[in-house]
């Protein structure tokens, strides 16, 4: 994709971000209850303290990732259409903007996300749950 572009994005752009999140967490978290699914809303108010990546050429927007830069942790990233090396932008250009190992969770039953980030030169660190009605994840660095 020749005029993809990978930058911070700006605050009015925040809710186009949050509705990305939001909709391909409902296409690809099969195995979450729809009413358990996180929420637009809730990538906002994460990215009060975050920031927040995206990938857009000028007419659409195809990819966002949030980054917790103090803690070198990678909360959140998410493509609208995988196959086509956006995801790999997004993950190495956060990775370029931190000062140390980046670090994520991803669930275990994310097998794709899983493979991705091993494939990216990701290891996992630790297993663990959240509370219930949480899902298994895995903690991985690079």
């Amino acid at each position: 994709m020749k005029d993809l572009v990978i930058r911070r994005a700006a605050a009015d752009e925040i809710p186009a971000c949050a509705a990305l999140y939001a909709r391909v967490h409902r296409e690809t978290f099969t195995w979450v209850r729809p009413d358990r699914l996180p929420t637009a809303q809730d990538f906002i108010a994460d990215a009060a303290e975050e920031d927040v990546y995206l990938a857009a050429t000028p007419a659409k927007l195809y990819g966002v990732a949030a980054f917790h830069a103090p803690s070198n942790f990678l909360h959140s990233l998410f493509v609208a259409e995988r196959g086509q090396g956006i995801g790999k932008r997004l993950l190495d250009h956060v990775c370029a903007q931190a000062d140390g190992p980046v670090t994520l969770k991803v669930q275990a039953p994310n097998l794709r996300a899983e493979a991705f980030y091993l494939r990216e030169g990701f290891r996992a660190l630790s297993r663990g749950e959240d509370p219930p009605p949480g899902f298994p994840w895995i903690r991985m660095v690079r």
